[in-house]
């Protein structure tokens, strides 16, 4: 049993809103980090960022360069959306994992989620990188999100609920759970960094996390190779989905959603 739950926890790092414009000082910080403990995270590129958010964040002009010399060193480049702009209002229970709040993809006809994926794409395969995954802005899906995927052949997400790695409507999920880096006694998830918003603090916590869980964080390969459609996990899944969903309808309120629809 001891070695089952040993080789079934694990971590598997996500950085978010990976673009031109970003904290370069701390990305190198982190590249070292990563490095020394070699460890392969996953990165959500915005391939064509238009957030005005991270516009007062230095820009790197040899970004691309970057992305590839860091796709050589085995990190995973997954695509984060298209341009970040959340032009559209999930109100609580609507999108698919009832997030809410704004978003990019949910509630937009198929051919709007399908050509923004499909651009997307475009911009990764002319600056040779390869793409075989997604999760979007706001983690905001609907039905048409996941068929625009699929139909641009990408059938992997970054995004769920449960403790194990999962198939659902042909796509496979890797499970993110948690806003803070949390590593759980079983299973496997993702992390979500949004590190535009760390203090020093918070590097050095996460610093801390690293020297302490460096055996128990995976590649993004290592998790695909977790997924379980058991019984089991299924009833783990239900389970985890109706907590999570719960709280996260607690804390947010309609009232709390401030956009203008597009």
């Amino acid at each position: 049993m001891n070695n089952y739950i040993k080789n079934n926890t694990g971590i598997l790092i996500r950085i978010d809103d990976v673009c031109e414009n970003m904290d370069w000082d701390l990305m190198k910080k982190l590249e070292v980090l990563f490095d020394k403990y070699s460890i392969k995270p996953v990165l959500g590129v915005i391939p064509n960022n238009k957030d005005e958010g991270f516009l007062s964040f230095s820009r790197n002009d040899n970004f691309w360069d970057q992305v590839r010399k860091w796709q050589d060193k085995g990190w995973e480049i997954v695509q984060h959306g298209y341009t970040h702009i959340y032009d559209k209002l999930c109100r609580k229970k609507s999108d698919y994992f009832n997030y809410g709040g704004g978003s990019e993809f949910f509630g937009h006809p198929l051919d709007i989620q399908e050509a923004r994926i499909k651009k997307g794409l475009e911009k990764f395969k002319k600056e040779e990188i390869k793409i075989r995954a997604f999760f979007a802005p706001n983690q905001t899906y609907d039905e048409n999100t996941f068929i625009a995927l699929k139909n641009n052949g990408i059938t992997e997400i970054i995004d769920g609920y449960g403790l194990m790695p999962y198939t659902e409507k042909n796509i496979k999920f890797i499970p993110q759970l948690f806003e803070k880096v949390i590593l759980l006694p079983f299973g496997i998830q993702s992390t979500k960094l949004h590190t535009h918003t760390w203090k020093e603090i918070d590097y050095i916590n996460f610093e801390n996390f690293i020297k302490k869980n460096s055996n128990q964080i995976i590649t993004y390969d290592q998790a695909l190779a977790k997924i379980n459609n058991n019984f089991f996990y299924k009833f783990l899944r239900f389970i985890t989905t109706n907590v999570l969903k719960l709280k996260r309808l607690r804390l947010k309120k309609d009232s709390e959603y401030k956009i203008k629809e597009a």
